[in-house]
């Protein structure tokens, strides 16, 4: 699924698996390793996979951006580059595939902006996540968007603020991660969550998908606006007719 440098492509089944490969760079966000992720992501959304998991080669999932290719830019550099970076977010959330964090050792900053940007995200207990810039010179100002809209302002703020780690378990209880497991035991996770995650109708579920997106930060009677007109058109299309004739004739649906 295509030549690259700093990443690894493998589709096994309906799942495509993409893992960052610059573990010598704790798999620092450079501007190539930013597009090749965006790259990769396209091509998955483009095909009939059903499911895209995000992984992480080495001792951590991603330490964020790279400072070597930071420092060396200027004001108009630096935009360019985290407007990519946003581009791969959005691109990660606006697939019809449902795609998975794998997550282990640290994920920080724009790692963590990675986990926050997933539909869903399996940690292993070794997992850790931080947004240091509060430690430092460079607020984590992009890095907090996605993870404000996990775990709620309170524990963005200590987060932001403290820039210190927080283990897998809190994770956990803040939202950021949706399940927990012992190391040895991450691939057997996020193959069993991904596996019930991507069940049903495609279609539908891609719809779902980009639907809950356009809801979810808006106001109550905005967001059931937008749901409402999506679900009455989505009620006319073959797999919903499908799924209901299958449940009033008590068989198993068949998908187009």
């Amino acid at each position: 699924m295509g030549e690259y440098e700093h990443i690894l492509v493998k589709r096994e089944n309906d799942t495509v698996t993409i893992t960052m490969n610059r573990a010598a760079r704790r798999n620092s966000l450079s501007e190539e390793h930013l597009r090749e992720l965006h790259a990769a992501f396209q091509a998955a959304g483009q095909s009939d996979a059903t499911g895209i998991v995000l992984a992480g080669a080495g001792p951590v999932f991603s330490a964020g951006h790279d400072f070597g290719d930071v420092a060396a830019r200027d004001l108009e550099g630096v935009r360019s580059l985290l407007r990519l970076c946003t581009d791969l977010m959005h691109t990660i959330q606006s697939v019809p595939q449902v795609v998975i964090a794998r997550v282990h050792g640290l994920a920080t900053a724009a790692g963590c902006q990675l986990v926050a940007s997933c539909d869903l995200a399996v940690a292993a207990e070794s997992a850790g996540f931080a947004l240091p810039g509060g430690k430092g010179g460079w607020f984590c100002h992009t890095p907090a968007v996605p993870v404000a809209r996990a775990v709620g302002r309170k524990r963005l703020m200590e987060l932001a603020l403290t820039g210190d780690p927080i283990d897998a378990a809190t994770a956990l209880d803040w939202g950021l991660v949706n399940r927990v497991v012992p190391d040895e035991q991450l691939d057997e996770a996020v193959a069993e969550l991904l596996g019930r995650a991507t069940r049903g109708s495609r279609a539908s579920k891609a719809l779902g998908k980009t639907t809950l997106y356009a809801q979810l930060d808006r106001p109550e009677a905005d967001a059931y606006a937008i749901a409402v007109e999506v679900m009455a058109a989505a009620s006319q299309t073959p797999d919903a007719r499908e799924g209901m004739a299958a449940f009033l004739e008590k068989r198993k649906p068949n998908w187009g």
